[in-house]
């Protein structure tokens, strides 16, 4: 949390962190305007919190990120991706929603990048974004984050990321998704990747950079950090605990087609209007982004 300085000039002289930050909140939603339909249910008082704190508080940037964000959003229509349209993209489990949570009852999000298995950028990214506002939709009530565990088995030149995804994928987590990585585990990355690390760390900010860890077998200081996050009896053995990873991609397929429901349902996409448009034609009944999970 960033701690404002006293100014003598300051209109705000004396005033605490909290009536600061609250003063700031209600800058930025007076700022945006009148909000309706997607934009509206997306822009709840918690996104509008994240946003500030991804800009230190700064009322101009923080509205300039959301409004981008906004764009994007208009354009890219993630609420909009069915997991039929990217099912291809996720039969070897290269990322999945795992079935257990963080201590703090955090998604968990396991990406494997040894198990790519497409070339097409654009469904890589798809599949992606996906599965991050999969991750969003079964938060826990009060949980605003997610939790990523990298694990590089398999990883070759021929499955390397390319630094192009590696970007793309870094500037949607970073401008579209702020606040939402609360850490983010690589296990026992190889040399392989140390090259490829050194320029993707450029395109990290100073906050995302700071929730990135690697973890080491042979190192107990990075091994005890991450057991402090994952209770290891949860944690699969390919991340150095005790559980068998088994990615079922058509009992995941069952478990994404049920939440597609619970998605269509929360924008309002299962309903009909009288004037013959879809429910995202129109401004739904604001309800909570992050409901818990089934």
């Amino acid at each position: 949390m960033m701690f404002f300085r006293k100014s003598t000039t300051s209109p705000h002289d004396g005033e605490s962190l909290e009536l600061q930050q609250e003063r700031k909140f209600n800058e930025l939603k007076a700022s945006l305007g009148p909000l309706s339909g997607r934009n509206l249910q997306f822009c709840t008082d918690a996104c509008l919190k994240r946003y500030l704190e991804a800009r230190s508080w700064n009322v101009d940037k923080s509205k300039k990120m959301l409004e981008e964000t906004l764009r994007w959003r208009t354009s890219f229509k993630p609420e909009e991706i069915r997991w039929h349209e990217i099912a291809d993209e996720g039969e070897t489990g290269k990322v999945f929603r795992a079935n257990f949570r963080d201590r703090q009852g955090r998604s968990v999000l396991i990406l494997r990048p040894g198990m790519q298995n497409t070339t097409s950028l654009d469904n890589n990214i798809k599949h992606l974004v996906y599965l991050i506002e999969n991750a969003i939709l079964n938060l826990q009530d009060g949980q605003e984050q997610m939790a990523w565990l990298i694990d590089f088995t398999g990883l070759s030149l021929s499955t390397n990321v390319s630094i192009k995804s590696a970007k793309d994928t870094v500037n949607i987590l970073q401008n579209h998704y702020p606040e939402r990585l609360g850490i983010a585990f690589l296990y026992s990355p190889p040399r392989i990747f140390e090259a490829f690390w050194k320029v993707v760390k450029y395109f990290l900010d100073p906050k995302t950079f700071q929730k990135v860890k690697f973890v080491y077998p042979k190192n107990k200081e990075s091994v005890e950090l991450m057991r402090s996050y994952f209770d290891v009896d949860n944690l699969p053995t390919e991340f150095g605990g005790k559980a068998t990873l088994e990615y079922d991609h058509v009992e995941f397929s069952r478990q994404m087609a049920l939440d597609d429901v619970k998605s269509a349902k929360l924008w309002g996409f299962d309903k009909k209007q009288s004037n013959g448009f879809g429910g995202a034609e129109v401004a739904p009944e604001p309800e909570c982004l992050a409901p818990s999970a089934s």
